[in-house]
């Protein structure tokens, strides 16, 4: 079992930057596969990011390639999405999710792959 905590949500003008952080407690001698999905009111959670364990593999959205930039901390058990170019479009609900499966391309940014939630941090980017 692994819990995690989101913060580093806020609101920003478009163009901004935020840089989300997730901590994991608990069973953190486990490596997980970790990612970063967004929701909005009447919408599906959609993946953004995903990351190894190992950290030697990201996946991203294509709406956000080019723009944020995964990250994580092993020792510290900590993941980061460094948020760049931020738009309207991006305002949501960001939650960070772990896996104990090895993820793919082909699986990475489906919800039902993740096994732990956090509790999620809301990002709103103004026009």
């Amino acid at each position: 079992q692994v819990q995690l905590v989101e913060s580093g949500g806020g609101s920003v003008q478009s163009g901004g930057s935020l840089k989300l952080s997730c901590a994991a407690t608990g069973n953190t001698d486990k490596t997980y596969s970790m990612g970063w999905s967004r929701q909005v009111p009447g919408k599906e959670r959609e993946g953004v990011a995903a990351i190894s364990p190992g950290g030697g593999i990201s996946y991203y959205a294509d709406f956000v390639k080019g723009r944020f930039t995964l990250s994580r901390d092993g020792a510290k058990a900590t993941l980061f999405l460094q948020m760049n170019g931020l738009q309207p479009e991006d305002s949501a609900v960001y939650y960070c999710a772990a896996s104990d499966f090895l993820l793919r391309s082909t699986s990475w940014y489906s919800a039902d792959r993740y096994n732990y939630w956090g509790q999620g941090t809301q990002v709103t980017v103004s026009s």
